[in-house]
């Protein structure tokens, strides 16, 4: 469940600590945070997992630390620690290179910076160990001591100025509404619904309406006419996608009316891609592997989306017998070329960063990428319906 006094780990700026064994990455990070977040020790090999914390680092916001397990780990065991190390480069807003002063630049080291570069990714070097020996710095450098406290505050301000906030300033739904507005969120609370709470693309949404001084109803589907009824015509219907059947035959055509996927897909900066992508459904043959994804782990009920409704509704569509591979939270293959078609969730559990990954991931292999909202509305046949709320979008989806 996501810290509700909190923002939520996917709309945080993700930064990555990677380096060498005993380069004294964990020390770094426990001076950062002010905490002891990662075990220390002189055994080489401490960190064996990426560990994550959410907190707030003053003065660039709240953000996510990660400390990775080092570059140049060795053995069977080793080389999978070093494999998920990299992983971590996929969701990393800045990536920081931690360096052993008295060692210098290693081969590793230079290949990390290289892969720092290929990436895209922002990044930064720091000489941590700077009381044992002085280290003069170069631009995107800085001279640290994670023991004396040395340059931490300095590290801080460079950090901040290294990543910008957020995913460009996009807001979920915000910046669709004006004050006074009327938005109603369909939510069917079913077997996969959660006991006791809301999921996070509901809790979200309410407050980015609530940012935008708009109303807000939340109703289950059976109770959509009535509210319709008492508002009038509303600025927006938001539905959960596996609703679309129902809720487009009771939303009027003037209405307009998308879902919380389709939303997500447009916040994480992957909507465009995905639209394109539902379209590998017209060429789906029988025997062909669709790979859908979910960005987070949960107890899959009788009737999961992803792995029960999802896979029948398509076979129902295409009227082909597809062969249907999952995954879910942090795994996703590397390789997708054995796939015609990769479905993945709205991602908000995931960061701008992974998401973008992913969905590259699919154009390099020349697989079609779409997702769950999206491939739904398609299915239904008002997926250009579903595009019109977006400014971006309402010229062309009303072509």
């Amino acid at each position: 469940m996501a810290d509700l006094n909190g923002a939520p780990s996917a709309n945080r700026v993700h930064i990555a600590f990677f380096g060498r064994r005993n380069a004294g990455k964990s020390s770094l990070v426990n001076a950062i945070t002010a905490q002891a977040l990662s075990i220390v020790s002189p055994v080489a090999g401490t960190t064996t997992d990426p560990v994550r914390k959410s907190m707030e680092l003053l003065p660039l916001g709240p953000v996510v630390i990660i400390d990775t397990p080092g570059i140049d780990d060795a053995g069977e065991v080793g080389s999978l620690r070093v494999q998920r190390a990299l992983r971590e480069l996929n969701r990393a807003d800045a990536a920081v290179l931690v360096v052993d002063a008295a060692a210098g630049l290693t081969d590793e080291d230079r290949e990390l910076l290289r892969r720092f570069d290929k990436k895209g990714v922002p990044h930064i070097t720091v000489y941590n160990k700077c009381d044992l020996r002085g280290m003069p710095c170069g631009e995107g450098e800085i001279a640290v001591s994670a023991r004396t406290g040395e340059n931490i505050d300095a590290l801080k301000e460079r950090l901040a100025r290294l990543v910008q906030a957020g995913n460009g300033g996009r807001r979920l739904l915000g910046d669709l509404l004006s004050p006074g507005d009327a938005v109603v969120l369909v939510t069917p609370i079913d077997a996969s619904a959660p006991r006791g709470r809301m999921i996070l693309p509901q809790v979200q949404a309410i407050r980015d309406i609530l940012d935008a001084q708009a109303a807000c109803a939340v109703v289950q589907p059976a109770q959509l006419p009535a509210m319709l009824a008492r508002l009038g015509r509303p600025r927006l219907v938001v539905t959960d996608s596996q609703a679309f059947e129902t809720v487009k035959q009771m939303v009027p055509e003037d209405v307009p009316l998308t879902s919380f996927s389709i939303l997500f897909a447009r916040f994480k900066g992957v909507l465009d891609k995905a639209v394109r992508g539902a379209e590998a459904l017209k060429t789906l043959r029988d025997g062909d592997r669709v790979l859908i994804c979910e960005g987070c782990t949960h107890h899959r009920q009788c009737e999961d989306i992803g792995t029960v409704k999802l896979p029948g509704w398509i076979r129902r569509f295409t009227g082909v017998e597809p062969q249907f591979a999952f995954t879910s939270g942090g795994e996703f293959p590397e390789d997708l070329s054995p796939y015609a078609l990769v479905v993945h969730c709205g991602g908000c559990m995931l960061n701008e960063r992974e998401m973008r990954y992913r969905r590259g991931l699919a154009a390099d292999s020349g697989v079609s990428y779409t997702n769950y909202g999206i491939i739904i509305a398609y299915m239904n046949g008002i997926l250009h319906r579903s595009l019109e709320p977006f400014p971006e979008y309402g010229k062309k989806a009303g072509e």
